[in-house]
């Protein structure tokens, strides 16, 4: 390791100023607004100046530029002090600091991608890491370039266990490109924090996980100074700077003292204490950010095509989740952007498939799919990476959550849940999704497939790549028949009539695994001379209302939905909701009502009342009536 040169006396006393101006920014900011947590801000300005100022490097005005250093601001409740920091290196007007918060304004009370300089979203406490960890390793094993990724973490968001998983991650992945600094002040926002200023305990943590770690007097420029440089000087391991502060740091009366958090200064304190940090701004040396060392390769942003037509046969017998895997190749084949993450599921999810192609851009994520989506979305950022996510459906609600604020980080990632339904059999309801539609559904930049043969899945894996925002793909585990011609063509929101006739008694509606079995009562009701019009929704959000619709009026009315999945929050609902303005028309929805059990699937989908039989009954009755 080369030998630390000390930093100049007049340097570090700017350091120390310009901390000082952060603090006298976020707290303007918050009495402005009349809310916000100044307190917070000023547990971490000495850590927030000498990043921005002595050890990042970044274009101050292209704060998107791809070569620059990445910065994620974890504990998110600090979001002045970062604006403040983008107000010093020249980005954002002063008197902009002053609209925080309005309605009118980018800087959000948390920090969120309508600030150039934000690239994800935070707030919700103890993803901010998962998300750097993304942008780390893309930096070191795709893009392969010189910039550096630093996150900055509150001691109470160490609590969350996904904090631990992207620490794991990290380690594995030997992502000396990246540097968490836990900014250790004590007080959470109720109480003490579980460690208080137990230092030692958060480094033993740390390097327990892998990590090169140290403990600083975080008000200490100096003490930054070298941690950050030894971090830059670390090779094969992410390092952990344990950074002592005290929460309201420099304001009397409020340094260290609980029932704070959240809180603005009050106006009849808030001069005096503002007139004693400015007095504490001495030198006039000005501090510009280092400008990154510019070698990163543009990537090429045009629409991802598959290279040729699906491959398989009408009558072929597929499934789904294997059908992605295929797909996912083939779409790693026409772009270099494309990469796939997997939760140790990868041989049923067929992204194995994948990985054996394309090894260099799959990311093995364990059993950890919290920290996976997590990761996904910093892979995603600035758009260096298409990525494709892939777990058991019922997985992913543990990570809701991380999905919710990729929506809110303007997010663009692909989720792709197997095993989805009853339908998955013998290892009953855990392993089952069942509530995911519901889930996806209330995601307000989801787009939902649900591909039903193995050509559909291989239309929905190339128009979800190009769609942007979240978008979920719900495969199942049983092989399907293919029902669909290689030249099909495919659009979101746009559903395939896949039998209709002239004298249609009954719309029906299914998807995936329920579609087959529509077709299947078709064609044992065409026996007894009864029609049904059978519909592919393809997509269930957006659903294609006027198909539904047009298809409902031709059929006296009368629709049924069977769907793989609870009632509650899933297709059945979802057709209800286009319908409500729509008079004459009757929805019965066949969907599973009670918690399953295992069996063979084919027992489960007649067991629950979503198979060929029960949807024959179900056309009879509603005839009758």
């Amino acid at each position: 390791m080369a030998d630390y040169e000390k930093v100049d006396d007049e340097t570090l006393q700017s350091l120390k100023d310009v901390a000082n101006k952060l603090r006298i920014h976020s707290i303007r900011a918050t009495c402005a607004s009349g809310s916000g947590h100044p307190t917070s801000c000023c547990s971490a300005a000495e850590i927030m100046s000498v990043l921005f100022f002595h050890t990042m490097r970044y274009k101050a005005q292209d704060p998107r530029n791809a070569s620059n250093d990445r910065f994620v601001m974890s504990k998110g409740h600090a979001a002045p002090i970062l604006y403040a920091a983008w107000a010093e290196a020249g980005f954002v007007e002063e008197s902009r600091l002053l609209d925080f918060r309005k309605v009118d304004c980018e800087l959000e009370g948390h920090p969120t991608p309508k600030a150039e300089f934000v690239d994800v979203a935070t707030g919700s406490l103890g993803q901010g890491l998962g998300a750097a960890c993304g942008m780390a390793y893309t930096g070191k094993y795709f893009d392969k370039s010189s910039y550096r990724v630093y996150c900055l973490l509150g001691d109470g968001e160490c609590s969350e266990g996904a904090v631990w998983e992207a620490m794991a991650f990290a380690s594995y992945y030997n992502l000396d490109n990246l540097v968490a600094i836990l900014d250790v002040n004590r007080l959470g926002q109720s109480g003490a924090t579980p460690l208080q200023h137990d230092t030692e305990t958060y480094q033993k943590r740390c390097q327990a996980f892998g990590w090169n770690t140290s403990i600083v007097d975080g008000h200490d420029v100096e003490e930054l100074c070298r941690a950050l440089w030894q971090a830059e000087q670390t090779k094969g391991l992410p390092t952990a700077i344990i950074a002592r502060t005290f929460k309201g740091k420099g304001l009397a009366g409020i340094e260290n003292e609980d029932n704070w958090h959240g809180k603005p200064i009050p106006d009849d304190c808030a001069e005096s204490l503002l007139s004693e940090l400015q007095g504490l701004i001495g030198s006039s040396k000005p501090l510009c950010p280092k400008l990154p060392i510019e070698d990163m390769v543009s990537v090429d942003l045009s629409p991802i095509s598959l290279p040729s037509l699906p491959a398989y046969k009408l009558g072929d017998k597929v499934a789904t989740r294997r059908a992605y895997g295929f797909a996912l190749v083939k779409l790693g084949d026409a772009c270099q952007r494309v990469v796939a993450l997997d939760g140790d599921t990868k041989n049923s999810t067929f992204s194995e498939i994948f990985r054996k192609f394309h090894p260099e851009r799959y990311i093995e994520c364990f059993i950890a799919e919290q920290n996976m989506v997590s990761v996904a979305v910093g892979c995603a950022t600035r758009d260096r990476c298409v990525p494709f996510v892939s777990t058991f459906g019922a997985f992913l609600s543990r990570a809701y959550d991380q999905l919710r604020m990729a929506a809110i980080s303007q997010s663009n990632i692909n989720l792709v849940g197997s095993h989805c339904g009853v339908s998955v059999g013998e290892d009953g309801p855990s392993q089952m999704a069942l509530e995911d539609l519901a889930m996806f559904r209330a995601i307000p930049t989801c787009t939902i497939f649900y591909p039903c043969d193995a050509v559909s899945t291989e239309r929905a894996v190339e128009l979800a790549a190009n769609t942007k925002g979240i978008c979920f793909i719900r495969t199942t585990r049983p092989d399907t028949t293919v029902i669909y011609p290689a030249e099909e063509k495919f659009e979101v929101g746009c559903a395939k009539v896949v039998q209709q006739s002239e004298n249609d008694k009954v719309t029906v509606i299914g998807a995936g695994v329920t579609l087959h079995e529509a077709l299947a009562a078709a064609e044992e009701l065409a026996i007894e001379g009864v029609n049904i019009r059978v519909i592919d929704p393809f997509t269930i959000k957006p659903l294609d209302n006027a198909t539904i619709v047009s298809s409902a009026q031709a059929t006296g009315g009368r629709i049924i939905v069977v769907e793989d999945h609870y009632k509650e929050g899933g297709l059945g609902e979802a057709v209800c909701s286009i319908l409500t303005k729509e008079c004459g028309i009757v929805v019965k929805t066949l969907a599973i009502t009670t918690v399953p059990r295992s069996g063979k699937p084919q027992e489960l989908l007649d067991l629950y009342g979503i198979s060929a039989k029960a949807i024959v009954r179900a056309v009879k009755d509603v005839i009758a009536t």
